[in-house]
């Protein structure tokens, strides 16, 4: 990634300039088509019969909806280790101050053997530019949390991360990862559709040697994305972008980007919803007749109080700036975070 040498602040704010290096463009518009994400999954979730038991574990809307979306990445990481379906089931144990993965009748350490795994295939994984990944949940291998652990003894002592859920999130910090069974609430199922969008539109943004005033034009079109979520966190956001000019570029990248998707971890609620809802209004409503000022106004209170999904104040305001066009506000990537079909049009937040 190029460090600038030169300070492109503008002469009226010291921000740095809008323009932006050539071959880059401004590439951050509403509706960029950046090709499906790449998503990594646990190829139980598709239906393969790879589970210890010789089963699977289908998941409908992984297969039905978002595979219409997304590039799969399936992975196993127990059929990856060369231990074959039906096989002894594996538990995590702790020993001393290290968890290992052994099977749980025999008592066989299948750690080593599966850590080699994780090795082979994140590096693998790192060449395919991920951009989420969705995990089987309460596996001793791929599950986040909650993972049953036991002593030597085969007493169940708490709770852990399986070996390749941990070895993946500290390969991959900052990749949208999720459970299956968390899908199954929408607000957290949408959300984490979010977050994989966002993160592709990152990773786009690092591989096109960006500037300081690609920073900007980033940050931009994301401000009332990332205002729904955490309005301070935002602002401190923008306070990256406005030094971005001085001192180490790539440390500033590397905090806008570790920031930027903490940010969109948390839930939005609806009324910083309604908030942006307004705040975007108010750069339509002087040019808005009368009544439709007021209708729009009523169906973001009818969303405050969880009456109407979000979808319908949104299709509303997206409605008038196709009549009344604003290039900032139709520039914000939260009229549209991610494709409409996967927005489930649920009373949401």
């Amino acid at each position: 990634m190029k460090n600038p040498n030169r300070n492109p602040t503008n002469e009226t704010g010291g921000q740095p300039r809008q323009t932006t290096r050539s071959g880059l463009g401004d590439p951050f518009r509403g509706g960029l088509d950046l090709g499906k994400p790449n998503l990594g999954i646990s190829l139980c979730l598709l239906g393969e019969k790879v589970r210890f038991n010789g089963g699977h574990c289908h998941n409908h809307f992984v297969t039905s909806v978002m595979a219409r979306y997304v590039n799969w990445i399936p992975v196993c990481p127990e059929m990856g280790a060369g231990l074959g379906t039906p096989r002894e089931a594996l538990r995590l144990v702790k020993r001393e101050k290290e968890v290992h993965l052994e099977e749980s009748r025999t008592g066989i350490d299948r750690t080593v053997v599966l850590h080699a795994f994780c090795e082979t295939f994140l590096n693998f994984l790192s060449n395919k530019n991920p951009h989420g990944f969705i995990l089987k949940r309460k596996s001793p291998s791929c599950g986040m949390e909650r993972v049953p652990l036991y002593r030597e003894d085969g007493h169940r002592i708490g709770v852990s991360e399986g070996v390749f859920a941990q070895n993946l999130r500290k390969r991959f910090p900052l990749i949208p990862i999720e459970e299956d069974g968390r899908l199954n609430d929408t607000n957290l199922r949408e959300n984490f559709i979010e977050r994989i969008y966002a993160y592709q539109r990152w990773s786009f943004f690092l591989a096109n040697d960006p500037t300081p005033a690609d920073l900007v034009v980033f940050h931009r079109r994301h401000k009332m994305q990332l205002t729904a979520h955490q309005p301070a966190v935002a602002k401190e956001l923008g306070r990256i972008v406005g030094a971005a000019g001085t001192g180490d570029w790539q440390k500033r990248v590397d905090a806008y980007g570790e920031m930027f998707m903490h940010c969109l971890e948390q839930h939005a609620a609806t009324g910083k919803h309604a908030n942006v809802l307004y705040h975007l209004l108010g750069f339509l409503k002087d040019r808005m007749q009368g009544e439709d000022k007021r209708e729009m106004i009523h169906h973001i209170e009818q969303y405050r109080r969880r009456h109407t999904p979000l979808s319908v104040p949104l299709a509303l305001l997206n409605h008038h700036l196709r009549r009344l066009p604003h290039p900032w506000v139709q520039g914000q990537t939260y009229l549209q975070p991610y494709p409409a079909d996967l927005r489930m049009g649920q009373l949401l937040r």
